[in-house]
């Protein structure tokens, strides 16, 4: 179980990867790379998603590895999980249904590792 614990933080960090895009690409390019979605929020407010991204994807890895505050990974899956709901309905008021799948996925990923890291298979 720690064995797919470890492979949905790495899914999750992998995803992450995606906020350091937001975090420095011009509101232009994004808008045309990631859709309209981005118009719904001011520029600070994007940027403050994507550094959320970036944080949970270090707080998924450096804690277990340092040995250091590993009650970060499964608060890092709970705000994910969270941010994917919060993407899911954003895509759903643009109709864009397709991206809704992977929010789920991932979603579902979140939750794996939030569960399984503040149980039985904690650091």
């Amino acid at each position: 179980m720690n064995t797919a614990l470890w492979i949905g933080q790495i899914v999750l960090v992998l995803i992450g990867l995606g906020g350091l895009f937001k975090t420095f690409a011009p509101i232009p390019t994004l808008r045309e790379k990631l859709g309209p979605w981005i118009d719904d929020f001011p520029p600070v407010v994007v940027r403050l998603i994507a550094l959320s991204e970036v944080a949970a994807m270090f707080a998924l890895i450096l804690p277990p590895l340092l040995d250091v505050a590993t009650i970060l990974v499964p608060l890092a899956a709970t705000g994910l999980a969270l941010m994917m709901v919060g993407a899911a309905i954003v895509h759903a008021r643009h109709k864009e249904y397709k991206s809704i799948p992977v929010n789920a996925v991932l979603f579902a990923v979140a939750v794996f590792v939030a569960w399984g890291r503040f149980g039985e298979w904690a650091f």
